[in-house]
């Protein structure tokens, strides 16, 4: 009987061990924000001139900075989130009822949502390997058969996803050739760049997010990207709920809630202070990871020529779904977080009746893809700490 209640005894122990071991280490996130030091300032100066509306000093001057980074003579207009400014690019370009728009369908819903928004119809377009992001070939193709249909797409939505910049040579030969206009999803591609040119500008219309996970944050916001004054001032009215000139309240179009608090502008302007320091963090954080994992069978995704990407977020590819998930909950238990790669838009239950031109490549990548922690705040020892339990593994 002794002997029977010591091995119980060390038995129970060594499982109580386990069960609270992942909780005794500090918790490493997938991607969290990080402050600069200066968003306090800009904030306090908010409250201190009582600029505590969805227009202010914050708003005009993180406006004029981003056009200052990005460059190309583009005209930014600061929002709610980077699903309204997608939003606002469909209505500027006259999407309506029945109308039907191509979007990548390896992305996050807030790519797709919107077209529903107006009332249009999302055409779903899978992925090439080279990049993850929207297929030239299967976008053509399907642009043909939508014309052949009798349905010419107004407008095609492209990604670039966790911040690798799409094909855009031959994305927009192809948008060209079609006279079908560009909505550039750039929501966390802020500091990725094609031939020198920055992410966000190539499109008629860009878009970048501001969510507290991407590289840079005012909590929660979003830009629209414009070729001209007149569209970011479009863009404003209708984001202010389109009131017309007037000096009562006057509408004659419907308008939208979307514009950015001067509050949360003040964060932005410390955020993007430090925007190309966050750049080098993320760039440096994938080639460790890539450097001290080349002898595992994890495949990490390479540049393509002229592309430069911010590396939002490290990805890998691991040999099948079940490994995949053997790993995610390997991480899970050693209290690190990290998160399957996107779920097709076409495998969603909410999208699942819309037509789709697919080649396997987004699924695949949703079975076996990982995000791993990437935040530009992580340490060197939370960085080894992944780093080990992955070698581990």
């Amino acid at each position: 009987m002794r002997i029977r209640k010591k091995r119980n005894i060390k038995k129970n122990r060594k499982f109580e061990v386990k069960l609270i071991h992942p909780q005794m280490k500090k918790k490493i996130w997938l991607s969290s924000p990080h402050m600069g030091g200066n968003e306090n300032k800009y904030v306090q100066e908010a409250f201190d001139t009582n600029w505590i509306a969805p227009l202010g000093p914050n708003i005009n001057e993180f406006e004029k900075g981003l056009e200052s980074y990005i460059g190309e003579d583009k005209h930014v207009a600061a929002l709610s989130s980077g699903t309204g400014a997608i939003h606002l690019a469909l209505v500027q370009l006259g999407v309506q009822e029945g109308d039907e728009v191509l979007c990548q369908s390896f992305t996050f819903a807030a790519s797709v949502n919107p077209i529903t928004y107006v009332g249009a119809t999302p055409i779903f377009i899978d992925s090439e390997q080279s990049t993850y992001n929207l297929c030239p070939v299967l976008l053509e193709e399907a642009i043909k058969d939508r014309i052949a249909k009798g349905k010419k797409p107004k407008a095609v939505i492209a990604v670039h996803l966790y911040g690798m910049p799409y094909n855009v040579d031959a994305i927009h030969r192809i948008s060209e050739k079609y006279e079908i206009p560009i909505i550039e999803d750039a929501a966390s591609a802020l500091g990725s760049e094609v031939n020198g040119q920055k992410c966000g500008t190539f499109g008629d219309f860009g878009i970048f997010s501001f969510n507290g996970n991407k590289i840079i944050t005012t909590s929660g916001g979003g830009a629209l990207i414009c070729n001209s004054k007149v569209k970011k001032e479009k863009a404003i009215f209708l984001a202010t709920q389109a009131r017309d000139e007037a000096p009562h309240y006057e509408h004659s179009h419907i308008g939208y809630n979307y514009r950015m608090s001067n509050v949360l502008a003040g964060i932005g302007r410390g955020q993007l202070e430090v925007l190309q320091d966050r750049v080098l963090a993320r760039r440096s954080i994938f080639e460790t990871y890539k450097e001290a994992l080349k002898n595992t069978p994890l495949q990490f995704l390479e540049e393509p020529v002229g592309t430069y990407s911010n590396r939002w977020l490290t990805t890998v590819v691991t040999a099948s779904y079940a490994e995949r998930e053997k790993i995610r909950l390997y991480l899970q238990n050693e209290n690190i977080e990290s998160r399957p790669l996107w779920k097709p838009m076409h495998l969603q239950p909410i999208f699942q009746k819309y037509p789709r031109y697919i080649n396997g490549i987004s699924e695949n990548l949703f079975e076996k893809g990982l995000c791993l922690p990437s935040g530009s705040n992580s340490t060197a020892h939370e960085l080894s700490r992944v780093i080990k339990v992955l070698n581990n593994f």
